[in-house]
C-alpha cells in the first residue's frame, strides 16, 4: 500500500521537544497521548523526538490486523536482528507487547501514528493496550507514544474516564496550530504584510506553509497549489471532513456559513436550513474536532455559561477553502480560474482584515508589561457593538481596548474617539478600573492622531511595530 508522507520543515516546537526529553530523562516507563488536528505536525514532533534514540516508528492504516503485524513485526526484526521473527510475524497485538518486554532491557520508543485507525480496525484494540500496559509494559523502559488526528477518538479511547486506557498515561499533549510568529519562521525574509497574506491563506498549520513557494506571488501560489484539482489542497477539507464525519452535507452548510461571516447561533440557523435542536449537537461536533472554536467576550463572568457566544472556522486554509474553492468547484473542475482570480481581487484584504484582528491579539499579548501584566486577552462584544481587542487584569483592575484597522488609509482621530464612547459599555468594574487604549494600523497614523497619541498616551503599532507611547 502506497502512502502520502509529508515532509516538513520542523519550527519552533521547543516547548514541545522539551516535554518530550524531560520525560525521556526521567528513565522511567511512559505512556504518553499525543493528538491534535491533521497537518498540524504530530508526525514530525515524534520523528526530532526520536533523532538519535532507540525505538521504532510505526504509521498504522485502515488494512487489517494480520497485515499490520506483518509489517510491524518486519520493523522488530530488523531492528532486533530477529531473523526468526521476520520469517514468523507476529499474529496478535498482546505478542508485540510481551515480545518488547522479553527484547527490551534499555530506554526504548514505540511510536504508533495514527493509533485511531487500530481502533477502527478493531474496537477492542483500547482494551488490548491496556492489558497489554499492564501486563507487560508497565515495569520496562518503554516508551510509549500513542499518536492521532481523530481528536474525539484519542479523548474517548485515551483521555476520557470511561476508556479502557484511563488512568494508564504519564503524559499528553494536545499539538496546535503555530502561532502567527511561529509561523513566519518558515519565511523569515518575507514583510510583517507579505507574511500576512500568506498566513491569510495557510493558517498555522506546517503542511500548508510547507507548500508555499516564497519566490511566487501570493496569487501565483494559490493557481500551482490550490486551484488545480490534482493540487494537495484542493479537496483538502473535503478529505478530512469525510475522514472525521458519516454525514459531511450539513456540516459543510455550517462551516460555509461561518466562513461568510455567520457567527451566531441565529445567523447559522438561518443561513442554513437546520433545525435549531440539531445545531447546537452539530456545532460541539465540530468544535471537538477543532474545526471550528466557540468565542466568549473577553470580560465574560461565566464563560461556559455565556448566552451569546460566537462561532468562528479555527483555521484560516478552512475559511479560505469556503470562500474561494468549494462554491466554484465546477469551474475550477474545468480550468476557469476568472471568476475566483476576481473575487479574490475584490474580497482577499477582507480575509486579511479578519486575520489582522487575530494576530493582533498576538501582539497586545507580547506588549504584557509595557502596558500591564494581561490576564488575558480576546474579542468583545455586545448586541451590534464590538471592540477588535481588550486586554484585562482583574487584580489590578487594569484594561487596555484596541482597535484593528488593516487598510491603505492611515487612521485618524474619528477611530480613537469612536473606540473610546464603545468602551464606555464594556462591563468590567465600571468607575473602578484604570483605562489604556491601543490603535494597530497597517498603513500608520495621521498627524492629528500622533499628536494626539502623545497628549493622552495612546499607545500607536504600525503593522506589528510600536511606534509610539
Amino acid at each position: 500500500m502506497s502512502r502520502l508522507i509529508i515532509t516538513m520543515k520542523f519550527i519552533n516546537r521547543e516547548p514541545e521537544l522539551t516535554a518530550l526529553e524531560g520525560k525521556w530523562l526521567t528513565n522511567k516507563p511512559q505512556f504518553f497521548v499525543l493528538y491534535g488536528k491533521r497537518r498540524v505536525g504530530k508526525t514530525e514532533l515524534i520523528k526530532q523526538f526520536m533523532k538519535g534514540k532507540p525505538g521504532i516508528y510505526y504509521l498504522a492504516d485502515k488494512r487489517t490486523i494480520k497485515e499490520q503485524l506483518i509489517e510491524l513485526s518486519q520493523l522488530l526484526g530488523n531492528y532486533f536482528n530477529d531473523q526468526f521473527l521476520l520469517q514468523r510475524p507476529l499474529t496478535g497485538w498482546l505478542e508485540v507487547f510481551l515480545y518488547l518486554k522479553e527484547k527490551v532491557t534499555e530506554p526504548f520508543v514505540l511510536a504508533i501514528d495514527e493509533y485511531p485507525y487500530l481502533v477502527e480496525t478493531d474496537k477492542a484494540m483500547s482494551s488490548i493496550f491496556q492489558k497489554g500496559w499492564d501486563e507487560y509494559l508497565k515495569k520496562t523502559k518503554i516508551f510509549l507514544i500513542l499518536s492521532g488526528s481523530s481528536v474525539a477518538m484519542m479523548e474517548s479511547e485515551a483521555l476520557l474516564y470511561k476508556s479502557p486506557l484511563y488512568g494508564r498515561r504519564t503524559g499528553q499533549m494536545l499539538l496546535i496550530p503555530l502561532s502567527f510568529y511561529q509561523s513566519w519562521q518558515f519565511f523569515p525574509k518575507k514583510s510583517f504584510a507579505e507574511f500576512l497574506s500568506i498566513y491569510s491563506l495557510t493558517g498555522g498549520l506546517p503542511a500548508y506553509l510547507e507548500q508555499i513557494d516564497p519566490s511566487a506571488s501570493l496569487l501565483e501560489n494559490i493557481r500551482n497549489k490550490v486551484f488545480p484539482k490534482t493540487a494537495f489542497l484542493h479537496n483538502e477539507i473535503e478529505f478530512i471532513l469525510k475522514g472525521e464525519l458519516r454525514e459531511p452535507k450539513n456540516y459543510l452548510a455550517i462551516l460555509r456559513a461561518l466562513s461568510l461571516g455567520k457567527h451566531k447561533f441565529g445567523e447559522i440557523v438561518n443561513a442554513t436550513g437546520l433545525e435549531k435542536n440539531v445545531m447546537h449537537k452539530y456545532l460541539s461536533t465540530l468544535e471537538r474536532l477543532q474545526l471550528i472554536e466557540r468565542l466568549v467576550s473577553v470580560t465574560d463572568k461565566n464563560p461556559l455559561k455565556s448566552k451569546r457566544p460566537l462561532y468562528k472556522v479555527s483555521d484560516n486554509f478552512t475559511r479560505f477553502w469556503f470562500q474561494y474553492i468549494y462554491p466554484y468547484k465546477s469551474d475550477l473542475e474545468i480550468g476557469n480560474h476568472n471568476i475566483v482570480e476576481r473575487q479574490l481581487k475584490q474580497n482577499f484584504n477582507l480575509l486579511e482584515s479578519l486575520v489582522y484582528e487575530q494576530v493582533c491579539q498576538e501582539i497586545l499579548l507580547g506588549l504584557s508589561g509595557k502596558i500591564f501584566r494581561f490576564e488575558k486577552a480576546g474579542k468583545w462584544w455586545l448586541r451590534e457593538k464590538e471592540i477588535d481587542v481588550i486586554g484585562v487584569n482583574s487584580a489590578t483592575r487594569e484594561i487596555v481596548f484596541g482597535e484593528c484597522k488593516w487598510s491603505s488609509k492611515a487612521v485618524g482621530t474619528n477611530v480613537y474617539e469612536q473606540l473610546k464612547q464603545v468602551s464606555t459599555q464594556v462591563d468590567w468594574f465600571q468607575n473602578q478600573r484604570r483605562e489604556f487604549y491601543v490603535l494597530f494600523s497597517k498603513s500608520g497614523f495621521t498627524d492629528n492622531m500622533k499628536k494626539l497619541a502623545q497628549e493622552e498616551e495612546v499607545f500607536l503599532i504600525e503593522q506589528d511595530k510600536l511606534i509610539f507611547h
